[in-house]
């Protein structure tokens, strides 16, 4: 089986992180394929930032569809051009914050989510609420760092993001926290021993949940909304 993984952003150490986090996820003989969206920006912050990534992000769906991969991870957590993808490719197509919540759903009844800036709070609110998970989800929280500090030798993301986790458990009483960016994959499992409590990446949650559904032999519906686009 091959999955690929596309990062929307244009930082090639973040797809680095973005790939070893998804082999690590996935089962032994799945071959995980990483792909940078060419000409995008360096990362992902508003709905601007977003629409400047779909070009690149499409390519390398379309290139991952002639290479007959399996399945498709889009690794932001703003979920950008999820239908789209959807259109394009065969297979599963998953983004992060979808499987990231949904996972916590099945894990807790309740979670949070920590994010970045607060800038991607309410875009998540509204990726939540669409999936139908607002009732599940405490709240949405930023930690107040750059998406590119999380690639930063010395930074101290890492501990504003543990910082934020510890208050979103005293404050918001959740029994599980979400992370809300794919740059925070390798934090995964140290935030769950140091918090106590569940911690979820999306790149993990989305990978696995790929490879069982194209394990199942499982393919995207190519009737009305995700029909191959028009041409034109």
């Amino acid at each position: 089986m091959k999955i690929l993984v596309v990062n929307p952003n244009s930082t090639e150490s973040m797809t680095r992180k973005i790939v070893e986090a998804a082999q690590a996820a996935a089962s032994p003989g799945v071959t995980i394929l990483g792909a940078t969206a060419a000409g995008a920006p360096a990362s992902i912050e508003g709905h601007f930032d977003e629409a400047m990534s779909l070009p690149g992000l499409l390519a390398q769906v379309a290139a991952g569809e002639e290479q007959g991969v399996d399945g498709i991870v889009v690794a932001c957590f703003d979920d950008p051009g999820i239908g789209a993808c959807r259109e394009l490719a065969t297979g599963p197509v998953l983004g992060i914050c979808e499987a990231a919540v949904k996972a916590a759903s099945m894990l807790a009844t309740s979670f949070t989510v920590v994010t970045t800036l607060p800038r991607a709070v309410p875009v998540i609110e509204h990726l939540i609420h669409g999936y139908g998970l607002s009732h599940q989800c405490r709240r949405v929280r930023s930690a107040a760092i750059p998406v590119l500090a999380l690639e930063e030798e010395g930074s101290d993301a890492r501990q504003k993001i543990r910082t934020e986790i510890l208050r979103a458990i005293e404050e918001d009483h959740c029994e599980a926290v979400v992370l809300g960016c794919a740059g925070m994959a390798d934090l995964t499992q140290w935030l769950s021993q140091e918090t106590g409590i569940p911690v979820i990446d999306g790149v993990s949650a989305a990978t696995r949940m790929i490879e069982a559904l194209a394990g199942c032999g499982l393919k995207t519906s190519k009737i009305n909304a995700y029909a191959r686009p028009n041409r034109k």
